[in-house]
């Protein structure tokens, strides 16, 4: 096992176009345009967020290149696509295989699928008081599971930068109550996750790496908590956990702001709790470091923001270059103190930008989120 800090960054894949965003929202849609919209909520809300870079494309190659050449010479060792596959297939692909596959510089980066099962609700934007119209339902059969794992083989697992952990193909589940809903139960569950491992198998590829994001705090609407996870992630035959965003982990408790530093602290004491409770299991916990947070470009801009549930919920502040700089020096002290094998930390998140959690450049910090990563974990 390695014993080099790994840097894994999860990468939201919705600032491209794809048909079943233009059915809902019209032609060309992106969620650049609700980044475009979003207003100040209050005096010395820093918004809207402007990139760098401008608004890309991310189903381009040249646009690819500058993602994985600026990962790679930061100090960050793979980007985690939140990956969609519903009933009907997948959903939200091609920055992936239209833009990383299609990069020429794809070798200087690792790539890995976190599948992103849940509910696609619309909010896009949100407005106060309408329902939670449900798009495409987190659960799906077991035909379209196997569908989706054949589809994992032939397209990605053969790529020779996709990421390997421990020798094995990374492959993360978002929410695994909405799994063993879909498939019947935790038996039939156990069961088609190792006829996945058993194709990997016979395709020549050798092991699955599966891993499990846990929380305890229901963020999205539908999203669905699982009970006793440690004992059920186990059970399943998983190899790992870690998690997707702070808010899933830690309550935001004062409106309209959480203050960051106070905030990372109560997260980087969670990270103990979470790599026990899980060490019971024998299974490792790969803590998680989220750069902010911030859903209100996800509302409708002229309502009134209330602290009423997502996307109406509070922002953290002072999340500054520097203080992000502070939570991966804690991190990476944990990883050590800990002796996680191997010394994984997920970031929240590369381009989360209607969610306020991005270190992609922007106007006002520039390359400051990405040189804090460099700084502690060198580049």
């Amino acid at each position: 096992m390695s014993s080099k800090y790994e840097v894994a960054v999860y990468y939201f894949p919705n600032y491209h176009v794809d048909p079943r965003n233009e059915a809902v929202h019209g032609e060309g849609w992106t969620e650049w345009d609700l980044v475009r919209r979003a207003t100040p909520r209050f005096p010395g809300h820093e918004q809207p967020k402007v990139p760098l870079w401008g608004y890309l494309d991310e189903s381009k190659p040249e646009t690819a290149e500058k993602q994985i050449a600026h990962a790679a010479d930061y100090g960050i060792d793979t980007f985690i696509y939140d990956w969609y596959w519903y009933e009907d297939g997948p959903f939200l692909n091609r920055a992936l295989e239209e833009g990383f596959l299609k990069a020429s510089n794809n070798d200087r980066l690792k790539f890995s699928l976190m599948w992103a099962n849940h509910d696609w609700i619309n909010i896009f934007p949100y407005k106060r008081g309408m329902d939670h119209t449900l798009l495409h339902s987190g659960q799906v059969s077991l035909s379209a599971f196997e569908a989706a794992c054949d589809y994992m083989i032939e397209r990605y697992f053969c790529h020779p930068s996709y990421w390997r952990v421990n020798g094995g193909l990374y492959f993360s589940v978002y929410e695994l109550m909405s799994l063993i809903q879909s498939l019947g139960g935790l038996s039939q569950t156990k069961e088609a996750l190792a006829a996945f491992r058993d194709k990997v198998r016979a395709a020549g590829l050798g092991e699955l790496h599966l891993n499990a994001v846990v929380w305890g705090i229901q963020n999205l609407p539908g999203e669905r908590t699982l009970e006793n996870p440690g004992e059920r992630v186990r059970d399943l035959g998983f190899d790992s956990v870690t998690s997707y965003v702070w808010v899933h982990n830690v309550p935001m408790d004062t409106y309209p702001t959480v203050d960051y530093p106070a905030y990372a602290k109560l997260a980087e004491d969670g990270w103990e709790n979470y790599r026990q409770d899980f060490g019971k299991y024998g299974l490792p916990y790969f803590p998680n470091v989220s750069m902010g947070w911030d859903s209100s470009p996800r509302t409708v801009q002229s309502d009134i923001h209330a602290n009423i549930g997502y996307p109406f919920t509070p922002i953290l502040v002072d999340n500054t270059p520097e203080q992000f700089r502070k939570s991966l020096a804690a991190v990476k002290e944990f990883l050590d103190r800990s002796g996680t094998l191997p010394p994984i930390v997920t970031i929240n998140s590369w381009n989360e930008w209607t969610e306020g959690s991005y270190i992609e450049p922007d106007t006002v910090h520039g390359l400051g989120y990405l040189e804090a990563i460099r700084s502690v974990f060198g580049g």
